[in-house]
């Protein structure tokens, strides 16, 4: 996952922070036709409305929008078309298994390029209570004035 964090992303799920305590994280590739990789390279994905779903051994996005490719003509495929991601045997058995768990969800968190290749970054995610957001919310607030008092004691 070293590489996850230095990759230049092209696509990112701000909102699956503020939403879902994440979990366990895993890097995914991505079975894609080439309008769309050309799309995601020109930052035309949405990944705030997509989850995925083990089906048969099988992982799949599902809900993420990617813009159809202005030149593409005929070879465009359904913006929020199901996609398979490609994951080892063991981490779709784990994936299977904590999903089978009530309140356990897969969200994508980002998009970014790795030797060429388009991978996506998933986690596994609980939903964030009201009350878990308002407490996430104070304490960024907190630290952010922590940081903003130690600058002005510097300068």
């Amino acid at each position: 996952m070293k590489a996850a964090k230095d990759a230049q992303p092209l696509a990112t799920n701000r909102a699956a922070s503020h939403g879902f305590h994440l979990l366990d994280r895993f890097e995914a590739g991505l079975v894609l036709t080439g309008t769309e990789v050309k799309s995601i390279r020109a930052g035309r994905a949405n990944l705030k409305e997509g989850y995925a779903k083990v089906e048969k051994g099988e992982v799949f996005l599902l809900g993420a929008h990617v813009s159809p490719y202005e030149p593409g003509s005929h070879e465009n495929v359904d913006p929020v078309r199901p996609r398979k991601l490609l994951l080892n045997a063991k981490e779709i058995r784990k994936l299977a298994k904590e999903t089978a768990t009530t309140g356990v969800t897969i969200v994508p968190l980002k998009l970014y390029l790795k030797n060429g290749r388009i991978k996506l970054e998933i986690a596994l995610a609980k939903g964030k209570k009201a009350f878990d957001k308002r407490e996430a919310i104070a304490t960024r607030d907190v630290e952010r004035e922590m940081a903003r008092a130690r600058g002005a004691r510097r300068g």
